[in-house]
């Protein structure tokens, strides 16, 4: 097989049909229906996806929750405007964080945020250049950055985000991301009922997206990318129910590629998912063979991204960027807030 490069996923796209506003409706996108053995298109609207769906499959969701982690603050010495991303917890009230500008954010730099409710110190610059910082308050975390914090939203989205949960899924549970599995943006729980009443069963997995989702591809070819690394668990109820189903004859339907990276990360060598928590690093590409998932649900994605590069290893690049070659001519929405595909 020839080497696959980065190259081999690009495609034109046009500025203004990256969504910057979530729709008013969840699941009034739009939905384009490939299959990926034939290569027919088809183009519905979200809430026609029950059509799609048959009793005895499983729908696979993440149900991890985004936090509100960018935090605007003032660097306590001299008043200069300081923002920090919360990455990932590392103990207690010690994160990894991403300091903008990181020049000013040197060990033993002490920041404020809000009226002095929360406060932090640097502790340290780790790879990458983020920053551990220590932070200091009363009352709870949590509640705290709720108020205080704002949706770390992807960097092509410039709009302002009036409704924080709108960046969530209806059913977020488990905080810890730092983006939405925005493929599960579509979902209301008027439609989760539907689906359920249809003989549809559900399973809910959890893995904490992290910023280098976003990341750019570096390396030419795709065999020398390093994959970014996220946390997942996978309990024994969701477990047996993608195996039961999965033995039955149903089929397993991951919402967005963060389900679909959970499932495939936790199943053995005969495709048994197994229940657990770990750190993936796994990276799926066209010649990937899938242990678990038959079908994608999944938003359109960037150009030259590990995730078009996903979706491509499922349905077949050529099919993929046709399909996409319709979705830029039908005007679709793309990114985040845009509309969804079924791949098939």
């Amino acid at each position: 097989m020839t080497e696959l490069k980065k190259s081999d996923f690009y495609f034109e796209l046009p500025n203004e049909l990256i969504a910057q506003d979530p729709l008013a409706d969840r699941s009034a996108s739009r939905l384009l229906v490939l299959n990926r053995a034939t290569g027919r298109k088809e183009h519905h609207v979200f809430t026609e996806i029950v059509d799609y769906l048959r009793p005895g499959d499983c729908l696979v969701l993440n149900n991890t929750k985004v936090l509100p982690a960018r935090l605007m603050g003032t660097k306590e010495d001299t008043g200069a405007a300081i923002e920090v991303l919360l990455l990932k917890r590392k103990e207690n009230d010690i994160w990894e964080t991403l300091v903008k500008p990181g020049r000013k954010a040197k060990p033993g730099t002490r920041i404020v945020f809000g009226d002095g409710c929360l406060r932090a110190e640097v502790l340290e610059v780790v790879e990458e250049g983020n920053r551990l910082i220590r932070f200091t308050y009363e009352g709870i975390f949590e509640e705290i950055l709720d108020r205080l914090g704002e949706m770390p939203l992807p960097p092509y989205i410039t709009h302002k985000l009036e409704d924080k949960n709108r960046y969530q899924t209806v059913y977020a549970k488990y905080e810890g991301s730092a983006a939405a599995p925005t493929a599960g943006l579509h979902f209301t729980d008027n439609l989760l009922k539907q689906i359920a009443e249809q003989g549809v069963e559900t399973a809910y997995v959890t893995l904490h997206v992290g910023l280098g989702t976003f990341r750019p591809v570096k390396a030419d070819n795709l065999s020398e990318h390093h994959m970014h690394s996220e946390y997942y668990e996978v309990t024994k109820e969701a477990a047996d129910k993608i195996n039961s189903a999965k033995a039955a004859g149903g089929r397993i339907i991951c919402v967005g590629t963060t389900s679909c990276r959970t499932v495939e990360s936790a199943a053995d060598e005969n495709g048994i998912v197994r229940p657990g928590c770990g750190n993936t690093e796994i990276f799926i590409y066209p010649g990937y063979r899938f242990q678990v998932l038959d079908c994608l649900i999944t938003n359109f994605h960037l150009p030259e991204s590990t995730l078009v590069m996903l979706v491509s290893a499922l349905a077949g690049r050529e099919n993929v960027l046709a399909a996409y070659e319709e979705a830029v001519k039908e005007r679709y929405r793309f990114f985040s807030f845009g509309d969804a595909m079924f791949i098939q």
